[in-house]
């Protein structure tokens, strides 16, 4: 298959054509300049430069394509309202070119469930979306009209080894400056958590075995206590770990306080048995207590 890639330098984004390309797919990636394109070159794939809001790039691109998978998204958070409507138009000009065919479209989202219930595959947006966001919204009404696309939705931490820009290295951050690597209470509220390399795999079955209209959850560890995960940074850091007082806890973590203290297990049941997928990377504690990692 060919498949058009979004995001194909990013930290999913490159895991995910690795994966593609080793199960014999081919790859052309889409990248906001030439250089960002080297190690996908270097890897046998092609590169197509532009960005989410060059439409007629993506029209190119996908008219090409047997498949689309969508993992970019930008990471400037000031802009949320701007880069959420951005990221809807190109899913809608996906939809358009792969109107009338059965060719798979994967759209990238993730989930925030407030209630602290588990997220379920079956849920859907506006049970526990609490952002601008629409990825999945947009995905879900083009499948609606008959168009082949599913969602993935990963967990707030996607790691691996040379992670810079996930939950975890901005936790390690607040506990280098602070000298402290704490959690809320008694930090038993839950995380889901997935390896990198296991979130890739999801996004593959989903393109080749996906049904339309369908979300899976990259989800290895349906829930992991927060105050594992603050106590394995600290032995990382070589910092104290301990808890905080929920009262202290936006002035010690500031914007990164609410995903915190946030109770979100994810199931990965209907993933599993429908993709026939099974996690087979390290859990999330046992990576960030690797040597390096958040150093």
């Amino acid at each position: 298959m060919r498949v058009f890639l979004t995001g194909a330098n990013g930290w999913i984004g490159s895991a995910v054509a690795r994966e593609l390309m080793t199960a014999g797919h081919s790859v052309v990636g889409l990248v906001r300049s030439g250089d960002r394109g080297d190690a996908l070159r270097s890897a046998g794939g092609t590169v197509l430069i532009g960005g989410l809001g060059d439409l007629d790039v993506l029209r190119r691109g996908a008219a090409e394509a047997d498949g689309i998978v969508h993992t970019a998204f930008g990471l400037d958070i000031s802009r949320i309202g701007a880069l959420a409507a951005e990221d809807a138009a190109a899913i809608e000009t996906f939809g358009e070119v792969f109107a009338g065919s059965a060719r798979p479209i994967i759209v990238t989202d993730g989930f925030l469930h407030l209630t602290g219930e588990k997220a379920l595959e079956t849920d859907r947006p506006g049970i526990w979306s609490a952002f601008p966001r629409a990825s999945q919204q947009t995905a879900f009404t083009l499948a609606e009209r008959g168009i082949h696309a599913n969602v993935v939705r990963n967990p707030r931490s996607v790691h691996g080894m040379s992670e810079k820009h996930g939950f975890v290295p901005m936790l390690a951050a607040v506990a280098r400056h602070k000298g402290l690597s704490a959690y809320v209470g008694e930090g038993s509220n839950l995380w889901p958590a997935v390896h990198r390399l296991d979130a890739a795999r999801v996004y593959r079955l989903a393109l080749e075995r996906g049904a339309r209209g369908e979300a899976y959850h990259a989800v290895a560890e349906e829930g992991v206590p927060f105050r594992a995960i603050a106590e394995a940074i600290g032995r990382q850091l070589g910092v104290p770990a301990r808890s905080l007082a929920p009262a202290e806890a936006e002035a010690h973590f500031g914007p990164l306080a609410m995903w915190v203290v946030n109770n979100g297990p994810a199931s990965n049941d209907w993933t599993r048995k429908t993709l026939g997928w099974s996690p087979a990377q390290v859990g999330i504690v046992a990576d960030v207590e690797r040597p390096g990692y958040s150093r």
